[in-house]
């Protein structure tokens, strides 16, 4: 469904030690609001939290509270220190319970993997009312919550229930975007940028420095939800470049 007229938001919790003590890095963020632009949804914010329960909690009910939607990736394994759901039930006030269906495609899944052992089960867990989001890799369900959607740490995994959920969540217009680069230090054309975002409605211009061959250089990403309004900014950027003598480059450098 698309509601043209308001700007629908979500945040992202990542769950987990190993992210923290940087052994492993998120993929998880990108794709994420990758998906959510498409579906007309702003990730707002993103927090990264420890394997503690009242970490977890704490963050859940924050952000939940002010977004429209919630995900977490991360802690709906099978080991001890799985504890997302637990944390999600906690933080909605409700039992964790064994979900029947789950159990039938985790016992399914198992069937010719060894069977469906304690461990395994923990991955039928959820809180008490909670619905399943589709896992077509491992068996393992994510969990839908109210508007909060736990969801498994592997990139991989994680595609695959993002692609389950696409067309379900209710949204605004997707967020486009076009690039435009220059070789120019960012502080040059401040006044440029400011002056130019201000003069389209609805639309923002970010702009990324960077410094490559012994030059400095950035590029200035912007995002509309109209594209008539994305087209003209970019081009009136691109003039204003011109005019002070730079050479735009559409597209990016």
């Amino acid at each position: 469904m698309t509601d043209e007229s308001r700007i629908w938001t979500a945040a992202l919790i990542v769950v987990g030690d190993e992210i923290l003590s940087g052994r492993t890095q998120d993929k998880n963020i990108a794709q994420v609001a990758t998906w959510l632009g498409i579906q007309g949804i702003r990730l707002r914010e993103v927090r990264v939290v420890p394997d503690v329960m009242e970490a977890i909690v704490e963050a859940v009910n924050t952000l939940r509270t002010r977004n429209d939607y919630l995900f977490t990736t991360g802690g709906i394994g099978p080991t001890h220190d799985d504890i997302t759901v637990d944390a999600v039930a906690e933080a909605f006030g409700v039992n964790v319970v064994i979900h029947p269906k789950a159990r039938a495609i985790l016992d399914s899944y198992y069937s010719t993997r060894g069977g469906l052992n304690e461990a395994r089960l923990r991955m039928a867990r959820v809180p008490d009312g909670a619905d399943l989001i589709e896992n077509r890799v491992s068996g393992a369900p994510g969990i839908r919550v109210g508007n909060v959607f736990l969801m498994a740490g592997v990139p991989g995994i994680t595609a695959q229930m993002l692609d389950s959920l696409t067309g379900q969540l209710e949204g605004g217009l997707p967020l486009l975007s076009s690039t435009v680069g220059c070789w120019v230090a960012e502080s040059e054309i401040a006044d440029l940028l400011r002056e130019t975002e201000r003069a389209f409605d609805g639309v923002q211009i970010g702009s990324y420095p960077f410094f490559r061959e012994g030059k400095t250089g950035a590029n200035f990403v912007i995002r509309s939800v109209s594209e008539d309004q994305l087209k003209a900014c970019a081009h009136a950027l691109e003039d204003g470049l011109a005019a002070l003598g730079r050479f735009p480059v559409a597209g990016g450098i």
